[in-house]
């Protein structure tokens, strides 16, 4: 398959302090949950590959997790039925690209790993905070599934640089903090040398620098949404992937200017 790409970016997180800092959340409209973008298609392709061929690495769903899974995946249904470029019926859903997808509710997220372009990790309270119960995770960007799974945020993100006691203490309260109905989002980028969308690694490799060299910018539009009945926060993650020559000559000198403030 060629390159899977975005002919532009959305969102430029880096121009505000607030958006750039650890957690750097914003309300979001509901109504803006869910998003199909330009490469649709392409990234619905490749996620129904990884779910045939490497389901083990893409999905994982404690029994904890699974009541939280289906009530995920009722109201990712009646999102879909909201918005005119799906057809929802009871038991198929037409999807933008005019695949048709049956809702099996014995498998929630693989199911919602077929609809939908962003990637479903559901967390929920535990005796150390919030813990990743279920994932339906096609785009992982240098993490594993295997390695995330029943572990509380401060383990999850135990690679992350800069994620310090201060900046998990903020995540934490986030977490604990978000309404039914009054979702949050936030954005982060970085740059890559390779444009795969599925790019796992594991916490051992300790290489995970990228040269000045790379060719592309990867950002995730991260969703959070508090679950009514479970309780659950659904963490959505919307990959784009672009080449930097094509951001806007405002993002790109933006993000040359948050780099270079973050280095010194």
């Amino acid at each position: 398959m060629s390159d899977i790409l975005q002919n532009a970016l959305p969102q430029a997180p880096w121009s505000k302090p607030q958006t750039w800092r650890m957690p750097g959340t914003q309300a979001l409209d509901p109504a803006t949950w869910l998003v199909v973008d330009d490469a649709f298609g392409a990234q619905m392709t490749l996620r129904e590959t990884l779910i045939e061929t490497r389901l083990g690495e893409v999905h994982d769903l404690r029994p904890e997790g699974r009541a939280a899974a289906v009530e995920c995946l009722d109201h990712v249904l009646a999102f879909l039925a909201r918005q005119p470029a799906y057809r929802v019926a009871d038991n198929a859903i037409l999807r933008p690209d005019g695949v048709e997808v049956a809702v099996d509710r014995d498998a929630p997220l693989v199911t919602l790993g077929r609809l939908i372009q962003e990637d479903i990790c559901l967390m929920q309270p535990g005796p150390d905070g919030h813990i990743l119960t279920g994932a339906m995770l096609c785009f992982p960007a240098s993490w594993t599934l295997e390695e995330k799974i029943g572990r509380p945020l401060v383990r999850i993100h135990r690679t992350v640089p800069k994620y310090d006691v201060d900046t998990a203490r903020r995540v934490q309260r986030l977490f604990d903090g978000i309404q039914v109905g009054r979702p949050m989002w936030r954005a982060n980028a970085h740059l890559s040398a390779s444009p795969a969308l599925f790019a796992p690694k594991r916490e051992a490799d300790t290489d995970r620098a990228q040269g000045s060299d790379a060719r592309y910018l990867r950002s995730e539009r991260q969703t959070l949404m508090r679950l009514p009945l479970s309780g659950a926060v659904v963490f959505g993650i919307h990959t784009y992937m672009v080449r930097i020559e094509d951001l806007t000559d405002v993002q790109r000198a933006g993000f040359q200017a948050a780099r270079r403030t973050s280095a010194g």
